[in-house]
């Protein structure tokens, strides 16, 4: 079993179970939590009435806690998709950012905050060999109900250091058509490709608002070309 690292405290949670069909980690979801304090997201998190967790909660001092083992199935995408993927926590590694969201008009997430997510994130994805594009925030593959971690956090930042990507305005494309390429699975529901929209500026163009136009098609069509989803992980 993955021994917790060195400078993380380990904070069982009993919400937790194996990965189905003995899947081993190929994506890592970003989330924020949404609470007032780490401590309170932490006690959450460890609640059995809860059931959710995470493998990591990371606090805004940076202080890292582990939760759960990485070959283990946490419970933190619920209902979603990525690509083929729909059981995303058997496929993924979740770590929560600590953050207040909504209910303190959406702080930014702090240095020492950010600087321990790049360290934990880095040896994540190279223990699993996990490419940058499988990166991604809980809102890009539950666009209809999950908006974290939010048109604060700094995905250029992950970019920079080889953690995510970032698309360049490079050529134009059927914007559905190319998100679906990318990995962004349209949810049930009349709205579904606004919310596929939504979801893709938040994270890519966030504060932009207003009808699909020329920037969206090109920096999707960048992302789909650069970095189509590997359809050859199967529906688990």
């Amino acid at each position: 079993m993955q021994a917790v690292g060195s400078g993380m405290d380990w904070h069982p949670s009993p919400n937790f179970g194996p990965r189905r069909l003995g899947q081993r980690p190929d994506m890592v979801v970003l989330h924020h939590t949404a609470m007032r304090s780490a401590d309170a997201a932490l006690a959450r998190l460890c609640d059995p009435a809860a059931g959710v967790s995470a493998h990591y909660l990371i606090a805004e001092n940076g202080k890292i806690s582990q939760l759960v083992a990485e070959e283990l199935r946490a419970w933190h995408a619920g209902a979603g998709a990525w690509g083929r993927i729909r059981d995303v926590n058997s496929h993924s590694i979740g770590i929560e950012l600590a953050n207040a969201g909504p209910l303190l008009r959406f702080p930014p997430f702090s240095e020492p905050q950010m600087a321990a997510l790049e360290s934990l994130l880095g040896s994540v994805l190279e223990r699993w060999s996990i490419p940058p594009e499988r990166v991604i925030a809980h809102s890009d593959m539950a666009p209809m109900r999950k908006s974290d971690p939010g048109a604060k956090f700094d995905w250029p930042r992950l970019a920079r250091s080889g953690l995510s990507v970032w698309p360049e305005t490079t050529g134009r494309a059927n914007f559905i058509q190319a998100a679906t390429a990318f990995g962004y699975v349209l949810p049930d529901g009349e709205n579904a490709e606004a919310a596929i929209l939504t979801a893709f500026r938040l994270r890519f163009r966030p504060g932009v608002a207003g009808p699909l136009d020329d920037i969206d098609r090109a920096l999707i069509a960048d992302l789909a070309r650069r970095y189509p989803v590997d359809l050859g992980l199967g529906s688990a």
